[in-house]
């Protein structure tokens, strides 16, 4: 996600010079970070057998089964922690934050461009106007529907989880098994939605979805008909363009 966020922050504020600012070579880089950081704190855990099943998040997890290693397993949990979520976390409202600043610039510079010809077209008809003024509305909300969505979700799906695991190192604080469960699933839940929140947020995914649900519903209304074939075209381009 923070990768993905990097990527779109340099597309939209550096949009003139993205090809040597983001380059297949700084991809790979990014990419290969993300597996490295991963790898490597799970193969500590491991070496240091910190990996067991846990009743709390019923789930295998990081568990502490020596006392004599607590201060070790405190002190990986909390850099492992403040580099995945919290590092991701700051890496997000950044990039995020800029590319909304870009976009209501934009947003601001056709709001001008509309209002003018909106006053210089005296004869336009009033529900023509009354349309326009609702699309800038919503061009407004737009953005900022998005990205709260995206470092919103990130921050209700993770810092329960989060603050759950670093609460439970103090040695005078129990968690509960039902709580441990829900801040889990959270986490879970997080990996599932993201999929379908990146892509139908996206207007082009919507009319893709709309075009292919509608073509198999006629397929089974006319199953023998051929009348489908400039839809079917239509779609695969679109298809095409988004892949």
């Amino acid at each position: 996600m923070a990768a993905l966020s990097i990527d779109r922050w340099i597309a939209v504020v550096f949009p003139l010079s993205y090809s040597s600012k983001m380059r297949y070579k700084d991809a790979v880089i990014m990419m290969c970070y993300s597996w490295f950081h991963s790898l490597t704190f799970s193969v500590i855990a491991l070496l240091f057998s910190w990996v067991d099943y846990s009743h709390i998040y019923a789930s295998c997890t990081l568990y502490l089964s020596k006392e004599s290693d607590r201060i070790k397993f405190t002190i990986f949990t909390v850099v492992f922690h403040a580099t995945s979520f919290m590092l991701s976390l700051l890496i997000l409202c950044f990039t995020y934050l800029k590319v909304l600043k870009v976009a209501r610039f934009h947003c601001k510079r056709i709001d001008v461009i509309t209002m003018q010809t909106l006053f210089l077209l005296v004869d336009i008809h009033p529900n023509v106007k009354q349309r326009c003024l609702v699309e800038q509305k919503r061009r407004k909300q737009r953005a900022t529907k998005k990205i709260s969505i995206f470092i919103g979700s990130f921050i209700i799906c993770f810092a329960p989880y989060v603050i759950t695991r670093l609460t439970e190192l103090l040695p005078f604080v129990g968690i509960n098994r039902h709580w441990g469960i829900f801040s889990k699933c959270l986490t879970y839940s997080k990996a599932a939605s993201d999929p379908f929140a990146y892509s139908l947020l996206r207007q082009q995914y919507k009319k893709v979805l709309v075009t292919v649900i509608n073509r198999l519903l006629r397929r089974d209304l006319y199953p023998s008909s051929g009348h489908n074939s400039s839809l079917d075209t239509e779609n695969d381009y679109s298809l095409q363009r988004i892949s």
